[in-house]
């Protein structure tokens, strides 16, 4: 049944749906911003991990071989001469619109998800902003320990699919864009050429599944483990946004990354694979990576220390602060968007008030619009 606050809100009040579209349009924004930003002065490091999680460097001192090949070939005093430009070059327009829509798109899907399925199934939406930083009140912790299989599957089935369907289109927006740096502009679009495939795959590009798991795990890391565990058992007396920025960077760090790493691998060797083959591009057969990578380096093909710490160094200052902005900067200005977007809805409800003519000066009367009941209705009776 539709709410009746919705159809009449109080006056100078924004109807339900259009404050929650507005909440959900305005942190996305801020997210997009915030990673696009983060993501642009962090791309050398960006880089050194992506060639730490390839075949492209193997054996020993393998950090200094990523960052060698990171800043090879600039074109600053010559040609072959590193530069600290050199990383920057292989970003393109695609990539500053995918970083945007990568973080945009995961916290709106991520938002609209939660919301969704927490509405349907009649449960708590994720804790956001104030909320990470009010204790656990009893009947929450008794609810919890009453052993309710129902509730606890409705929960622990929303935790794994908002994160998941966020990751999933997350991928879609920025996979091919993260390809795009990874070979180059022009080495990507000769493969793209090469393969030949249909829009969708172009749309998702080469090693779309590692890439999807990995941003599930991140996505997960960031709006559904960091919250809760910060919420529930840190301890409520040292609870502040200090607290919150370092929690959630620990998390990020051996937690999100620790598992994410292997995926990060397996991703950057499924595009090696691709571009190792007698013509210039073949498709990725994961089977093939896996058996691949482990009969030339072991386990250290998918994780060592170095391969952790510098993809720590990419996505930690961005990923692992991602909770401290979402829940404690992007409320700062809710507010002045709220304000901003009510003063405009009431302003527009105002003039399709007066272009209705509402107000009784401006309604014509029966004699003026020639209405004949009216007039005999209005008129003495005769003969």
């Amino acid at each position: 049944m539709t709410n009746k606050k919705e159809l009449m809100p109080q006056e100078g009040e924004l109807p339900e749906s259009i404050h929650s579209a507005t909440m959900i349009i305005y942190r996305s924004a801020g997210l997009g911003l915030y990673g696009a930003a983060i993501r642009f002065l962090g791309m050398p490091l960006e880089k050194i991990a992506l060639y730490m999680n390839s075949s492209q460097v193997s054996g020993d001192h393998q950090l200094k071989q990523a960052i060698r090949l990171t800043f090879q070939n600039g074109k600053v005093g010559g040609a072959g001469r590193s530069s600290f430009l050199a990383p920057y070059k292989v970003v393109g327009r695609a990539s500053g619109v995918a970083w945007f829509l990568q973080y945009s798109v995961m916290g709106m899907i991520f938002q609209v998800v939660d919301k969704a399925m927490s509405r349907t199934m009649g449960i708590s939406p994720m804790p956001y902003g104030a909320q990470l930083m009010e204790e656990v009140t009893s009947s929450e912790d008794g609810q919890e320990k009453s052993g309710d299989l129902l509730i606890a599957f409705k929960s622990y089935s929303k935790m794994l699919l908002a994160p998941a369907i966020a990751g999933m289109v997350e991928s879609v927006v920025a996979n091919r864009a993260e390809v795009q740096r990874y070979y180059g502009i022009q080495k990507f679009s000769k493969m793209e050429a090469a393969l030949n495939w249909n829009p969708i795959s172009r749309l998702c590009g080469p090693a779309f599944v590692a890439n999807s798991s990995r941003n599930f795990i991140m996505s997960s890391t960031s709006f559904v483990i960091t919250p809760i565990l910060y919420r529930k058992y840190y301890p409520q007396q040292d609870k502040s946004q200090a607290s919150l920025f370092w929690f959630g960077l620990g998390v990020n760090i051996f937690i999100g990354n620790a598992v994410a790493i292997t995926q990060q691998a397996l991703w950057g060797r499924a595009l090696d694979y691709a571009a190792c083959g007698k013509s210039i591009a073949r498709n990725i057969h994961y089977k093939s990576v896996i058996q691949e990578g482990f009969a030339k380096d072991g386990r250290r093909a998918f994780f060592t220390v170095p391969k952790w710490a510098s993809r720590v160094l990419m996505n930690a200052p961005v990923q692992g602060t991602l909770p401290w902005f979402y829940n404690e900067v992007l409320p700062l200005g809710e507010g002045t968007v709220l304000s901003a977007v009510s003063d405009f809805y009431n302003g527009m409800a105002n003039t399709c008030k007066k272009g209705n003519g509402s107000s009784p000066s401006s309604t014509p009367s029966a004699v003026d619009t020639g209405d004949f009941s009216a007039k005999m209705a209005t008129s003495p009776t005769s003969n």
